[in-house]
């Protein structure tokens, strides 16, 4: 899970401190370098003056860009759109002919790392393994993020998995960003090239970013989970085009092909889940701020045909439509932050049914994640979610067996996640996080058929996690 959840955290040189203003002069600030840069004025606007609002490079704490860590902020949310370009660093700018400019490179390299270490204690231990299990490193990574030149910028992320023992592309994009007037109104243009749909998102109701934004790797997880919720990550590459209007209107589409790690090139007889032709990713949010509070609605979806093994024959096709919000604001001294998410995925599984590996060739899907919290002055953070999938019955695609099947044939999950969290520095967080089930893979009690029940499953998860 937190190969998808350090992307705008590991930007630039890492995680910095500094000195910033107060949340609303900083988004002032931000918002006017935006209407001038989207009319063109921008390169007449002291860099000291508005840059500092957007770039961590600066010396601008995290705070700036981040709220509930490592959520973005309006302010971290354009920097991102704007292609992690804007910076306070001194530049090494030069130009093939005296009319522009052709390369231009900070003279701090754009390197940063994270790790994570967790321990994993469940209410029953899975049978034949132990409790209490460690994990260090339950991941650690390598960012090379930030501008390439003035329009283009890039975010890699390259990971060591504990789990797997192996190290290798994580989250990856690439952008190049333009800006232009329409009906006197500011447009924010761009292209995404990346490798993990809803990746390129800004706001934590998408799947890449929701809470919680760590987990445990030794613990059981529901088995059923829609296309949009990591399938297809880092297996894929997707360009796509976006826009944003006046500050507040986005529409975004992205096509993916399939673009595996670790398996043939191209995909062949050996290969699972590779798409048909392209698969389709659309986005669209309208975001609303007044004061210092601010509200986004929106939707996204992504419609895709996939082999489940090989290039050839029948295709399952999967169509998931989302429609998510996100609501934060000051509460006296403490932020507060709530995210929603519906997602009703429709299945035609066809390859799956003539193989003999779904009982019908038409499911539905569906996920329901509700989450709020609040972040003290003191950072101590408290985070309490709601999530709930279900869906059609079954008895093949959902099929039993001991801890992670289901007796009934269902994918119906349901449970709460509360999570307390410290950062003693800004680069630097513990966790303390508790999941509790009270329906797990179809059933409230002896799911799998060997008496295993959904609280057995009940997980304290221990985390800490650096950024330097």
């Amino acid at each position: 899970m937190l190969s998808m959840v350090l992307m705008s955290v590991a930007l630039g040189s890492g995680l910095v401190t500094g000195h910033g203003g107060r949340p609303d002069d900083l988004m002032a600030r931000a918002r006017a370098y935006e209407l001038a840069r989207s009319r063109g004025a921008a390169d007449r606007l002291a860099l000291h003056a508005m840059i500092p609002s957007f770039a961590r490079q600066t010396g601008l704490a995290c705070s700036a860009c981040h709220t509930t860590f490592p959520q973005l902020s309006p302010l971290g949310r354009l920097f991102k759109l704007n292609g992690y370009t804007l910076t306070g660093l001194k530049v090494i700018q030069t130009g093939d002919s005296g009319q522009r400019s052709s390369l231009r490179l900070d003279l701090i390299p754009p390197v940063s790392a994270m790790v994570l270490t967790s321990l994993t204690q469940m209410r029953t231990a899975v049978p034949g393994t132990q409790n209490a299990s460690a994990d260090y490193p339950q991941e650690l990574s390598l960012f090379i993020a930030g501008g390439l030149s003035e329009r283009m910028g890039t975010f890699v992320q390259m990971s060591y998995q504990g789990k797997s023992g192996s190290f290798g592309i994580d989250n990856a994009e690439l952008r190049f960003v333009g800006r232009a007037e329409l009906a006197n109104k500011g447009v924010l243009y761009g292209v995404t090239l990346n490798n993990n749909p809803t990746s390129q998102d800004v706001w934590n109701s998408a799947p890449a970013w929701r809470f919680p934004m760590v987990s445990s790797n030794a613990a059981p997880h529901p088995a059923a989970a829609p296309l949009l919720e990591g399938v297809l990550s880092h297996q894929v590459a997707g360009l796509g085009a976006y826009a944003l209007l006046n500050g507040q209107f986005y529409a975004e589409y992205s096509a993916y092909r399939s673009a595996p790690q670790g398996g043939a090139v191209p995909p062949g007889q050996g290969s699972s889940n590779t798409i048909q032709g392209v698969g389709s990713y659309w986005r669209g949010f309208v975001e609303h701020i007044w004061g210092d509070q601010t509200l986004m609605v929106g939707t996204l979806g992504m419609a895709a045909k996939l082999y489940p093994s090989g290039v050839i024959g029948p295709v399952n096709r999967y169509t998931d439509v989302s429609f998510d919000a996100q609501y934060e604001r000051h509460l006296g001294k403490n932020y507060f932050s709530t995210h929603g998410a519906w997602l009703h995925e429709r299945q035609h599984l066809d390859a799956a049914f003539a193989a003999g590996q779904a009982s019908h060739a038409e499911n539905i899907l569906n996920t329901l994640r509700l989450d709020a919290g609040i972040l003290t002055p003191g950072r101590v953070g408290l985070t309490l979610g709601y999530f709930n999938v279900s869906g059609s019955a079954d008895r093949l695609a959902y099929a039993g067996g001991p801890v992670g099947g289901s007796l009934a044939g269902r994918p119906d999950s349901r449970g709460v996640i509360g999570e307390l969290s410290y950062m003693p520095w800004l680069n630097t967080r513990f966790a303390m996080q508790y999941t509790a089930y009270s329906r797990f893979n179809g059933a409230g009690s002896n799911y799998d058929g060997t008496g295993r029940n959904p609280g057995d499953n009940n997980t304290l998860y221990l985390s800490a996690w650096v950024v330097f």
